[in-house]
């Protein structure tokens, strides 16, 4: 086993390669803290672009998948129904067929008519940065204008 004193540390907050949050370069002037203010809005919508499209094609995925299971099912329980009610009363099945085709077309009218409802807002976080960024520029105008 080895002594203590043989085992290399490095303290948490001394990283290699890393610099300490308290050590960071501040800007020159405004317009640096600008661009860089600009700069980490854009990484954070870049962020929250590639979560939501993570999201969104995981989402599409398994509606996809659920789609294709109800499709062949419901396209077997109809054949069923259909043959099973124009055995038991003698009706054309190709009359039952179109008329349980015309309630499926009323019933996907209903349907297209709720998807158009309005989805939530998209971008949550970046929004509410923006806003605080409006008002802060706004409250940095005004105090420059009061200082000349």
């Amino acid at each position: 086993m080895k002594p203590a004193s043989d085992i290399a540390t490095t303290p948490v907050m001394e990283t290699p390669g890393k610099e300490r949050f308290w050590e960071t370069k501040l800007p020159a002037n405004w317009q640096e803290a600008l661009l860089a203010l600009i700069a980490s809005r854009l990484a954070l919508i870049a962020l929250e672009f590639q979560e939501a499209a993570h999201v969104g094609a995981r989402r599409l995925l398994l509606v996809l998948m659920a789609l294709v299971c109800a499709c062949f099912m419901w396209m077997l329980l109809l054949a069923g129904v259909i043959a099973g009610i124009a055995h038991a009363t003698g009706w054309p099945w190709y009359w039952l067929a179109i008329g349980v085709g015309i309630l499926h077309l009323v019933a996907a009218m209903g349907l297209a008519r709720a998807a158009k409802s309005p989805a939530a807002p998209a971008f949550p976080v970046t929004r509410a940065e923006f806003k605080k960024d409006r008002e802060w520029i706004e409250n940095l105008k005004k105090t420059r204008k009061s200082n000349v």
